[in-house]
């Protein structure tokens, strides 16, 4: 059965943050037209504390999106545009020597933010891209041995073009499995667009988000009230073996080589959690697993060969798996 929700005061400050978390969403939306799920996705990575890779073809707001969350949430962003000469330093900060003191200092680098926009990560090599890991699993850098704590809330939220892939460098898999989610940006359908055009005729201008109306209606202590509230929201046994058997589902499917390690069912988890709190329930359904299991996992799963080869996807195999594994009642 479902927990007894909390007390009166604390309910009520769940309720705000929960109604402040909405209308982040609808300032987003008054730059960006559609794309509800993907902001749906970012939300609930920065209720989990966790990071989103953002897959889709340029020009589809994904820049926009991230400086429309962050001016709403009164929160800082700073962004990277990730190139094949990019090294460590540059992203994480470097010791300078100061001559005036005679001493090396620290300049932090664009990780010391609340939302970092790595743009086209998969552009730098595998060096820099290591540089991140530290940063997104243990949320400090570490320079010459003392660790340098990052802000809080604090999230990396990463772009791939998932057309071309010509002179990239494919994310290894102990890096992917270090975001919580990966969002699909999609083209716009053909009404979306001409809205997009005709806030671009009457002078939409995406430099100017204060312009655009874009206002800050929550804060960081909204967001830590929110995270707060989604560890309180109760699992039955029986949801949590659902997510366990999904999980464990992908690694024996025939057409799947690597499939979700237990990091990936804490990710489910935690994504499905986030995602009944934002719709008003103290509980989670197999319904909510359902909802973030292609995000949670799809970056998490390698296909064989053979099957990439006959045009399967990971979210085709995902919806077969999703449709075998019995839901609990």
């Amino acid at each position: 059965m479902p927990a007894a929700p909390p007390a009166g005061g604390e309910a009520s400050e769940a309720q705000q943050a929960r109604a402040a978390l909405n209308r982040v969403r609808a300032e987003i939306g008054k730059v960006v037209v559609g794309q509800e799920s993907v902001v749906t996705g970012l939300v609930l990575a920065l209720l989990c504390r966790g990071h989103v890779l953002l897959e889709g073809v340029p020009g589809v707001a994904k820049t926009l999106l991230i400086r429309a969350m962050a001016a709403s949430l009164q929160l800082d962003a700073k962004r990277v545009q990730f190139t094949a000469d990019l090294m460590p330093g540059d992203v994480t900060g470097s010791l300078i020597f100061d001559a005036r003191t005679a001493a090396f200092e620290f300049r932090q680098g664009p990780v010391f933010t609340n939302i970092l926009l790595a743009d086209e990560i998969n552009r730098t090599p595998p060096k820099t891209q290591s540089a991140l890991l530290e940063v997104m699993e243990e949320r400090q850098v570490t320079v010459e041995g003392r660790a340098r704590p990052l802000p809080e809330p604090f999230l990396v939220a990463a772009t791939q073009n998932p057309i071309e892939y010509e002179g990239t460098y494919p994310l290894p898999e102990a890096q992917l499995d270090r975001f919580l989610l990966t969002v699909t940006v999609p083209l716009p359908n053909r009404d979306e667009e001409i809205g997009v055009l005709r806030a671009h005729h009457h002078g939409f201008d995406p430099r100017d988000l204060a312009g655009a109306g874009v206002r800050p209606v929550a804060g960081a202590a909204d967001l830590a009230a929110a995270r707060s509230a989604v560890g309180t929201v109760f699992v039955a046994d029986e949801v949590l073996g659902y997510v366990v058997d999904v999980c464990r589902a992908t690694r024996n499917a025939p057409s799947i080589e690597l499939g979700s390690s237990p990091r990936g069912a804490t990710a489910l988890l935690a994504a499905a959690k986030a995602r009944a709190w934002l719709a008003g329930r103290d509980f989670v359904t197999p319904d909510d697993v359902k909802a973030v299991t292609r995000p949670a996992l799809r970056h998490r799963i390698r296909l064989r060969h053979e099957a990439t080869l006959e045009g399967t996807s990971v979210d085709t195999v995902l919806d077969a798996l999703l449709a075998t594994v019995p839901t609990p009642r």
